[in-house]
């Protein structure tokens, strides 16, 4: 029998990790602290750790290189895995749960909808729905929920740019996703070891929410069907023109109807929600936003030309992104045996990359936890895969551009005409669940500034 080599040696070798002993400590972040449980392993451990608890055992990968491998180089070997595999139950087989060819051909259908080009022509309705929001927010005399009206601005784009259809009057809508992410991450953290006619508060609340979801989805296709748009550019023109007339077909439009609903508003409602929060913390960016916007855009709605123009904002934006990512978590699942870092990784094991850990490396990012828009103007920045805001590889965010335009247009729009501030006592803490949100919301008061009352005075 062969002798094994030294290299075949260590690349049986699993990764460091906590003891078994520490399952109980383990146990309890993942159900109440998963950042710190990511963060605190990644710290102590290094690039690879491997996580034991109880019969699961995850990987964590925490380095540029590593990232790489897992999400590019070898991403046919990794499918989607804890969590998203959960969030099956409610999204199916839409484009963020589903695998292999199925995901190809899903991707294959609404790419074109997502094209730089169409995106570019969304600018002017982006505007039009920001400027409506900043007309409500400088109308309210006490606290807003920030969160709930960046929600009813994000479905309201998404439906206007992705959908030519109003989603104005599903109000249900944010509440029922709500309700996704929570049982997702509830069977995810129990293993899905609590069946789901087991009459918990919470299991009750996700029957209901799928049904209303899968309701909406199925009348948005009824009314296009009804309507049709010639020569439709949209993501429901497109499925319907793709389908097949079977059942199926009807099934997976439905599917990629809810997972766009979920991950084309709630991502992008949670990077606003820590922008106004770090904003209001950090005052001084506050002012230079609003010098930008003004310079910039004067008293007119921004187009997409400005994104190359309104830098700091831009910057604004990314380094939200770096200290709380939406997606602060990118779990696979691994189909065949593999070495990352040296380390043995069994086929069937949880590999996680942590955009949230990652983003805070040492190695790549000084001062890591310190907010600070400069490092994106910088002309030297961090490796390609030591930033994943959106992902990496064949699996990268195909929203992007609309959700950096949104975000930036708001950004500007807000800091021009109005300041918020955090209501006195709010302690902001993040909560991670499919998204990284602010836990309990996020109320704050509007202040109008001095160019709005002039306008009005006008």
């Amino acid at each position: 029998m062969t002798e094994p080599t030294d290299d075949t040696r260590a690349a049986r070798t699993a990764p460091p990790g906590p003891p078994r002993r520490a399952t109980i400590r383990l146990l309890k972040q993942l159900f109440t602290d998963r950042l710190a449980l990511m963060g605190d392993n990644a710290e102590a451990y290094g690039d690879v750790v491997r996580i034991a608890i109880g019969p699961k055992a995850m990987y964590l990968v925490n380095h540029p290189d590593l990232a790489k491998h897992v999400l590019a180089d070898n991403a046919a070997n990794y499918h989607k895995g804890i969590g998203l595999q959960e969030a099956r139950r409610a999204l199916g087989d839409g484009l963020l749960t589903s695998d292999g060819e199925t995901w190809r051909k899903q991707r294959r259908t609404i790419q074109p909808v997502f094209q730089p080009k169409r995106i570019s022509r969304q600018a002017g309705i982006v505007a039009s729905e920001v400027d409506g929001l900043v007309r409500r927010l400088a109308a309210h005399d006490g606290p807003v929920e920030i969160l709930h009206e960046m929600t009813g601005l994000t479905l309201g784009v998404l439906g206007k740019t992705l959908l030519d259809a109003e989603l104005g009057g599903y109000e249900t809508l944010g509440h029922s996703f709500e309700a996704v992410q929570d049982q997702a991450m509830f069977e995810a953290v129990t293993l899905s070891m609590v069946p789901e006619w087991v009459p918990l508060k919470k299991q009750l609340h996700f029957r209901t929410a799928r049904e209303d979801l899968r309701r909406i989805a199925d009348e948005l296709v009824d009314q296009r069907l009804a309507n049709p748009v010639e020569g439709g550019e949209d993501v429901l023109s497109r499925l319907i023109a793709s389908d097949s007339g079977d059942g199926s077909s009807r099934e997976r439009m439905r599917d990629e109807l809810i997972t766009l609903l979920l991950a084309g508003h709630e991502t992008t409602a949670s990077t606003l929600g820590w922008a106004f929060h770090l904003i209001d913390e950090h005052p001084e960016v506050g002012e230079r936003l609003h010098a930008e916007a003004a310079e910039v855009l004067g008293d007119r709605l921004p187009e997409h030309e400005d994104l190359r123009r309104l830098t700091f904002t831009v910057a604004v934006v990314e380094e939200v992104m770096r200290l709380y990512p939406p997606v602060w978590l990118l779990p696979r699942i691994a189909q065949a045996d593999d070495e990352i870092g040296g380390y043995h990784v069994p086929a069937g094991s949880d590999v996680v990359v942590v955009p949230y850990t990652l983003h805070r490396h040492p190695e790549f990012w000084t001062d890591a936890e310190r907010f600070d828009p400069g490092r994106f103007t910088a002309a030297e920045r961090p490796p390609r895969y030591a930033y994943l805001p959106f992902g990496a590889g064949p699996r990268f965010c195909i929203g992007n551009s609309l959700g950096v335009m949104e975000a930036v247009f708001v950004l500007a729009m807000a800091a021009r005409d109005l300041e918020l501030r955090k209501v006195p006592g709010k302690v902001v803490e993040p909560e991670a669940m499919l998204s990284l949100r602010v836990r309990g919301g996020l109320p704050m008061t509007v202040h109008r500034r001095e160019r709005t009352r002039r306008s009005e005075a006008a």
